[in-house]
């Protein structure tokens, strides 16, 4: 059965094939995918994700987690433990309205508060 796993603190200049590259030794790496970030694109937003076979990922997860990684002489200790499910977001926009949609509501609210 093959595991997610998280890999967090990553430095900004590690690509899939680094992430793929640390993990190997502990096993086969299936995939390795770094979280880019969308504004920058050439840039991670340090962290990743790594699937593994079960036994070779636990083995991964404890020689891992903690691991100081890094480059130019600032390693930072990795975060690696097993993936959780992507829980549903909240709708922090504001709901569905659309920009001004309940202004004049708001400010007869408002008026009606000051009267």
């Amino acid at each position: 059965m093959v595991k997610k796993l998280y890999v967090g603190n990553l430095p900004w200049s590690v690509k899939n094939d680094d992430l793929a590259a640390l993990f190997t030794p502990f096993g086969e790496v299936v995939s390795a995918m770094v979280i880019m970030d969308r504004m920058n694109p050439t840039r991670s937003k340090g962290f990743g994700f790594v699937e593994m076979e079960e036994g070779d990922a636990m083995k991964a997860i404890e020689a891992m987690n903690g691991k100081m990684v890094g480059d130019n002489g600032k390693e930072r200790p990795l975060t690696v433990n097993e993936a959780r499910p992507l829980e549903p977001r909240e709708n922090r926009g504001g709901g569905n309205r659309s920009y001004g949609q309940n202004r004049n509501q708001d400010m007869m609210d408002d008026m009606s508060m000051t009267a």
